[in-house]
């Protein structure tokens, strides 16, 4: 629209890092004791169930070859389907669930609602052993950025993702987690699966590029955009 390069910085979104828990204080095994999830893999899924998000077709192309190769492993859904988001269509709870039960996975899949308290959705992040993100490569509807994938290695917690949008921007591959080629289901499962085999090696990692989008170094990611502008 005939805005100069040189007129524009890109600041990427801050995050809250959340504090280490105390001594005696688990987070973690509270939110698996409160769900009764045990030692179970758990793969987390947190965000509006648009059609852009891609659940329905990561739950039918992905998820049977994840519990193929462990048999354990349980998806737990955090979000609902967008009722006032411009534009975004809907994948239901009810349609998921009934896709997983005709791909043969539906006891491996669990919706939780909508979790607003940080320090709960946090339980979740901290919880979980993989973050799945299979944003979909839509014409003309693309993913910003993908902040949600910030905010699960600021808890420790690495993102699988379709590399597309803006969340090649929010996970750096085989640092905060794995990225896959757009589309690649038998791929992102692989990754998944092989991430969940890293998930202690790979948090220090996901929590320390997680700093780099804390707010401290957002206001100084503002700044410096600011002061090459008066330069």
């Amino acid at each position: 629209i005939g805005v100069a390069a040189e007129c524009i910085a890109i600041v990427h979104p801050g995050v809250e890092l959340p504090p280490e828990p105390g001594v005696g204080n688990d987070p973690a095994a509270d939110f698996r004791k409160q769900h009764s999830l045990g030692t179970r893999p758990i793969l987390l899924s947190v965000g509006r169930l648009s059609t852009r998000k891609g659940l329905r077709e990561f739950v039918v192309q992905a998820l049977p070859q994840i519990v193929a190769a462990d048999p354990d492993a349980m998806l737990l859904v955090i979000g609902d389907a967008p009722k006032q988001a411009l534009h975004a269509q809907a994948q239901s709870p009810e349609s998921i669930q009934a896709a997983a039960e005709a791909a043969g996975v539906g006891g491996n899949l669990r919706f939780l609602g909508v979790i607003t308290d940080y320090a709960k959705l946090g339980a979740a992040y901290r919880a979980a052993d993989v973050h799945v993100f299979p944003v979909r490569e839509l014409p003309g509807d693309p993913e910003g950025f993908g902040m949600v994938a910030v905010e699960a290695a600021a808890h420790g917690l690495p993102t699988v993702a379709f590399a597309t949008g803006g969340i090649v921007d929010a996970v750096a591959d085989r640092r905060s987690g794995r990225l896959v080629a757009s589309g690649d289901y038998p791929g992102f499962a692989v990754a998944v699966s092989q991430t969940l085999a890293q998930r202690d090696a790979l948090r220090e990692t996901c929590i320390d590029f997680a700093q780099g989008f804390a707010w401290p170094a957002f206001g100084d990611g503002v700044w410096a955009a600011l002061r090459m502008k008066m330069d």
